[in-house]
């Protein structure tokens, strides 16, 4: 097959218009070719691969790709390639979030690579140091090992050289305002933590209330940074469609950036009825 290739000024375009017209914008992660092909047929404008969407899609909470169980960047070059840009017809384009702190990798190379493939926009949450409390002792062994929210920094900067859009992702107050101003990203998306629900969805402490008031408080301060940042926000307590709704009402984002919500969870939902029916037939002869 011929995959379809976007052009950076191609996807903000796109993007930009349809906030123009205020039709909320719609990203969404996966971890196989089948969601992916959904996604887009549901009209996805974005969709996003990750190490933690594959483990998602094998059992396991995505941000179980916080332990070295796998290539996070090697597994997503591979399925990006493989499995979700030849499953889609290119209505969507392909969103990468990588591990800027991958130390056996040149983030140079490596995004050559995923251009190559006809990935144009990037991530730093797959995954992102500034998940981890900066009071913690991991996040203090991690830092001292080199592993560190600049060198996710710096990943975006040399990304944005290399003409990819690129996506700032962080998960507190902090280090939006310190990522906004010292990468001057396309894009800016609020996470708000890992999503709550389903079989193994994460007890989070923020309510949709608390979820959107996060959020609205990152957006106010990136926007007096970059007042040209596409506004997005994920995770927490955001995890049905009317949820989106109060977000999109109750904060001033141009849209919603999904993962468990549109895979795992509807997923775990759909195959449990369906096959608990088949588990309960009978024979009547």
């Amino acid at each position: 097959m011929i995959a379809k290739r976007w052009s950076k000024e191609g996807i903000l375009e796109k993007l930009w218009s349809k906030i123009d017209k205020k039709n909320p914008l719609f990203f969404a992660s996966c971890g196989t070719g089948l969601v992916a092909k959904l996604l887009e047929k549901a009209g996805a404008d974005s969709i996003t691969t990750f190490g933690g969407g594959r483990l998602r899609s094998n059992g396991w909470g995505s941000m179980s790709m916080l332990w070295p169980v796998q290539d996070i960047n090697g597994q997503v070059l591979e399925y990006s390639g493989h499995d979700i840009i030849t499953a889609i017809k290119g209505d969507a384009f392909i969103t990468a979030c990588i591990n800027a702190n991958d130390p056996l990798r040149d983030m140079r190379v490596f995004l050559d690579q995923l251009k190559a493939i006809g990935v144009l926009s990037v991530a730093n949450s797959g995954p992102s140091i500034s998940d981890y409390d900066k009071d913690s002792h991991i996040y203090e062994v991690l830092t001292q090992s080199g592993i560190t929210f600049e060198t996710e920094i710096e990943m975006l900067k040399l990304a944005k050289e290399m003409g990819l859009i690129t996506i700032a992702m962080p998960f507190n107050l902090e280090d939006s305002i310190k990522m906004v101003k010292e990468a001057m990203p396309d894009i800016f998306c609020f996470h708000a933590g890992t999503t709550k629900g389903g079989l193994i969805g994460f007890n989070t402490p923020y309510s949709l209330e608390d979820t959107a008031k996060r959020t609205e408080e990152a957006y106010n301060a990136v926007r007096k940074i970059k007042n040209d940042l596409i506004l997005l926000t994920h995770g927490a307590s955001l995890v049905t469609p009317e949820d989106g709704q109060y977000i999109l009402d109750n904060t001033s984002g141009h849209g919603l950036w999904t993962g468990s919500a549109t895979e795992r969870i509807p997923i775990e939902k759909a195959v449990l009825e369906v096959a608990g029916k088949f588990a309960n037939l009978e024979i009547n002869k």
